[in-house]
């Protein structure tokens, strides 16, 4: 907290605004006399209630995931279908006995490019083969595939903004970390080594996902916390994918995999580490009634789905459709936020302090997993915006608020302003491009050219009174 001190002409006046005693002060023969700061009762603090939306949101980071490919050039045709994301194998078959060739990195380089911009980011998986299983096309061998790694690790550090995560990949059939002909899956030690591989070759705030819970019970016995979340250490940044979702009791040999854990203990690591990690996969079949949706509902709310792929199992995808359940499935996958009220000052002085506090709903599965500055932001005869000191990916399913109190410039000009939240993203490249920022789902609310979640209309009026620094020169938070 930031505190203004302020010495006036009356010593007993400060004690008094203290309510401590006042001190014994030699005046010195000139007493200069600070005019920055006048302290009087806060302005009025008003509520207002917002209306919540049901509509489809297409927010970034989040939902039904479209299979794309290194050859696609128009990847906004992807976000004008709804996506905002679309998961890409990048086929290393070619070089399995040698190494990447600097033309092939190139072409990976550009179907990045083009993924920049276009309002969708990508899911990346790395693989030596299409399958099948149980008798697969080879994969490669250790020392390649570690190899490769520091290859790619340029491309994937210079393409971090429209990378949203990775899977782990490599391993075995479709990179799936099973059927492995170079025997890589039956070996704790060799995945180990790819993982931490794979953490190193990606910013530190970016996450692989593992194809099964355990290996990451294995590598990581204690499940995160709230505390050990989002720290950029190595346990923080390894997620979830399931790729044979509700197919069998076991998600054909997800859980419980070589009896190493129990399916319980895997269920109760899942429930708590997913709340702060990316969650997605695909349906491999149908299996009703474990695949139809009330245990879908309750399964991709158990484990914080952030994705899914939507084109398989396009049985089951079916089957959510006719029984109804698809559109919230959609609606809920990641985060979901509304705002249920604010309660601010009406009226500010410049120079002066306000006062907000707001609520909000996540109706979604999980939170944001990646970083997403939150900005509070005046519109109006200036513009003036500061980032707050607030984790969206905090707000976790259920209910939500946060509270902050910023001091305004002096020098802003009296008039009506609007108070607006912004979520961009937080990549230079991609910050001042709207499909990438967050909406509310409020009706009225949603600013589509600046991006802005609008919470009211705020009047800057110089006898709106409260306590006032007039040295202020910028809007900052103070509280």
């Amino acid at each position: 907290m930031r505190k203004f001190f302020v010495l006036f002409l009356s010593i007993t006046l400060f004690a008094c605004s203290n309510n401590k005693p006042a001190p014994t002060i030699t005046a010195p023969t000139e007493i200069v006399i600070p005019t920055a700061t006048l302290v009087v009762n806060e302005p009025e603090r008003t509520q207002v209630e917002y209306e919540i939306s049901d509509d489809f949101l297409q927010n970034p980071e989040r939902g039904f995931s479209s299979e794309a490919d290194i050859e696609d050039t128009d990847l906004g045709e992807y976000y004008e279908d709804g996506v905002t994301l679309v998961y890409t194998t990048i086929r290393l078959d070619d070089y399995r006995d040698g190494d990447i060739p600097e033309e092939f990195l190139q072409q990976i380089d550009a179907y990045f490019s083009a993924v920049r911009g276009s309002g969708v980011k990508s899911i990346v998986r790395f693989a030596y083969n299409d399958g099948p299983f149980p008798n697969s096309e080879p994969d490669a061998s250790l020392e390649k595939i570690l190899r490769h790694i520091e290859q790619l690790q340029p491309v994937l550090q210079n393409n971090n903004d429209v990378i949203v995560w990775m899977e782990a990949g490599f391993i075995g059939a479709w990179g799936e970390w099973h059927a492995s002909t170079n025997e890589l899956d039956e070996s704790s030690e060799a995945k180990l080594q790819i993982l931490n591989s794979l953490l190193n070759a990606l910013p530190d705030d970016r996450s692989v996902l593992l194809r099964y819970p355990v290996d990451m019970m294995t590598f990581f016995p204690t499940p995160l916390s709230v505390d050990t979340a989002f720290t950029g250490n190595d346990q923080s940044r390894v997620g979830f994918h399931n790729d044979c979702f509700l197919a069998s009791s076991d998600d054909e040999n997800t859980y419980g995999r070589d009896g190493v854990f129990t399916i319980e203990q895997e269920v109760e690591y899942l429930k708590q580490t997913t709340q702060f990690v990316p969650v997605g996969g695909e349906s491999c079949a149908p299996n009703p009634p474990r695949s139809d949706c009330p245990s879908a509902l309750q399964e991709l709310a158990l484990f914080h789905f952030t994705e899914l792929g939507d084109g398989w199992h396009p049985d089951v995808l079916g089957s959510w459709e006719a029984q109804g359940c698809y559109e919230e499935i959609e609606n809920r996958l990641g985060y979901r936020f509304s705002l249920v009220d604010s309660t601010v000052n009406e009226r500010v002085s410049p120079g002066g302090i306000l006062h907000l506090k707001v609520k909000l709903e996540n109706t979604g599965f999980s939170s944001p997993i990646n970083y997403r500055p939150v900005y509070l932001v005046l519109d109006g005869v200036e513009t003036f915006e500061v980032l707050l000191p607030v984790d969206a990916r905090l707000w976790l399913p259920g209910s939500n608020e946060f509270e902050i109190k910023v001091r305004l410039p002096a020098h802003i000009a009296s008039g009506e302003y609007e108070l607006s939240l912004w979520l961009p993203d937080p990549s230079k490249t991609l910050q001042d491009n709207p499909r990438y920022s967050i909406l509310f789902a409020n009706y009225g609310v949603w600013d589509d050219v600046t991006a802005y979640n609008r919470l009211r209309t705020i009047i800057v009026d110089t006898n709106a009174g409260g306590n006032i620094d007039l040295s202020a020169d910028e809007l900052m938070v103070i509280e």
